[in-house]
């Protein structure tokens, strides 16, 4: 059924795919290290800033105002990290979510030769059995279209309920700043 060289240009290309992965894997790790390196060295320095400005307040009044004017900038700034993160973490996925479907529709076409190699090879008499495979597969296929659709819907979905909340958090946090 299986030639050599079939058997070697699929391990080659299982290969390719894993070692692929592993880079997208290490990029991803890369961008995550960087942001929380730059989110740490800005949190660093405007805690500096925070807290020269804290030893010259003269009066509780002015301690009031400072404080209401940090609230604001620090919750922009937890949405735009946790945007950054979000993004980070979803463009890996994404690149995952690429390869296996590459994958498996690669694997699906391959067995789906194979059944229709079958089918054509089967002894007489043997049509019905033959028949029930194929719908087998047929099912099988479809369930994980369904499938793959279903975790598309619930991603999107769950990216829209991220940007809401992030949204809402952010101006929620307008008119807290503002009464203070």
């Amino acid at each position: 059924m299986l030639t050599v060289e079939q058997v070697m240009a699929s391990h080659k290309a299982n290969m390719e795919t894993l070692f692929g992965l592993t880079t997208k894997a290490f990029e991803g790790v890369e961008k995550l290290v960087d942001l929380n390196m730059t989110a740490s060295k800005a949190a660093l320095s405007e805690a500096s800033g925070t807290a020269h400005t804290l030893l010259s307040v003269k009066d509780a009044q002015e301690l009031m105002a400072l404080q209401s004017g940090l609230f604001q900038p620090l919750a922009e700034k937890t949405t735009a990290y946790s945007r950054h993160l979000y993004d980070i973490a979803s463009g890996s996925s994404t690149e995952f979510s690429k390869a296996f479907e590459q994958q498996a529709a690669d694997a699906q076409k391959k067995f789906m030769s194979l059944v229709d190699n079958a089918a054509k090879n089967a002894p007489a008499g043997s049509e019905s059995a033959v028949a029930v495979m194929q719908g087998a597969v047929a099912a099988a296929n479809n369930a994980l279209e369904s499938v793959q659709k279903a975790v598309k819907q619930a991603t999107e979905v769950a990216e829209a309920n991220f940007n809401a909340v992030a949204s809402t958090a952010v101006n929620a946090s307008k008119p807290a700043a503002k009464k203070r």
